[in-house]
């Protein structure tokens, strides 16, 4: 029997009254915390995480950070902030730009940039793209696209040196900001939040020691279409619930189905859950307006990607027990 979107239909408000009761719970019992530290990106997840503290715990108890930098959208710290205001709990503005420039986050970025484009240069934009899977003759090969101070747009696949020099170098951005959750949530005897949904929790779309790094992630459980009604349902800004989900790590614009996932976020949640649930390709195909073979090829780049970031979700691996601890 073909399946269709309402699968992932919630009772928003009963899940919402027992997320904040997790997070209570989580926060006062098992951390042992005063409150919860929220690095808000002005998406559609951190939102939604910070509306949940905000009534699970009080806005006292919460503290937002807006942390923008160089390759950030223009609208980024204005949305993130609209969050802040919205729910009424405290925020600090760190800019992360001078900190990314002593870590040579950008120079090693632009040096790998260059092995492929070596004109590129002051006044270049960039980004990293993936062709995606509908097409049975692609390869699943990061690209790079540039776009010239001209306006020229040109795009040259990624050899794996280059790949993963740039990858390796925006990942600074993540980790800073980690650590600086990490200072703000030491200062207040808090927590630090993570933010993400089910579909970057389990396709591994996340830094490890960077956004990946957090005491409680309320939302990790829900579908990435979940996120955004709730999001509508707690009174989170229409602007940000009208945002596409963007990656908001390149200097040029970036969808995060071109740089990580096969399909735009809807799709990719029905596909997820599908697969989740034993559900043949061919039963799904028809709501997603794709063939099952196309379907069957999203269904493999899951099980890929779970397979090769496995190790994101690992603890760090002991040589030898220490039972005391457990």
């Amino acid at each position: 029997m073909a399946i269709g979107y309402d699968v992932l239909d919630l009772d928003l408000e009963a899940e919402a009254e027992r997320i904040c009761q997790a997070i209570r719970r989580g926060v006062s019992h098992d951390l042992k915390r005063r409150g919860v530290i929220v690095a808000l990106s002005g998406g559609i997840d951190s939102s939604c995480v910070a509306a949940l503290c905000a009534r699970a715990l009080g806005p006292k108890h919460v503290h937002g950070l807006h942390m923008p930098e160089k390759d950030s959208s223009d609208d980024t710290l204005g949305l993130s902030r609209s969050v802040s205001d919205t729910f009424g709990f405290d925020s600090t503005v760190e800019i992360i730009t001078p900190i990314l420039e002593g870590l040579r986050c950008y120079e090693r970025r632009d040096d790998a940039i260059r092995m492929v484009f070596p004109e590129f240069g002051p006044g270049w934009k960039s980004k990293i793209v993936l062709p995606g899977l509908l097409d049975a003759g692609s390869y699943n090969v990061y690209s790079v696209v540039v776009q010239t101070p001209a306006g020229e747009i040109l795009k040259q696949r990624l050899p794996p040196k280059a790949y993963l020099q740039i990858v390796a170098a925006t990942n600074f951005k993540q980790r800073t900001r980690k650590m600086l959750e990490y200072y703000h949530a030491d200062r207040l005897h808090f927590a630090v939040t993570g933010t993400p949904n089910r579909l970057e929790y389990d396709q591994g779309f996340f830094v490890k020691n960077g956004d990946g790094a957090a005491d409680i992630k309320p939302i990790a459980h829900l579908y990435k279409s979940q996120v955004y009604a709730m999001a509508r349902h707690l009174g989170v800004p229409e602007a940000i619930c009208n945002r596409a989900p963007t990656t908001d790590t390149y200097s040029l614009a970036q969808g995060q189905d071109e740089f990580y996932f096969s399909l735009p976020y809807r799709p990719m949640d029905l596909c997820l859950w599908a697969k989740n649930h034993g559900v043949a390709a061919a039963e799904v195909a028809g709501a997603l307006e794709l063939t099952a073979e196309q379907v069957e090829r999203v269904y493999r780049d899951i099980d890929q990607k779970r397979a090769t970031t496995r190790y994101m979700h690992l603890a760090p691996v002991l040589c030898g027990e220490v039972d005391e601890i457990h």
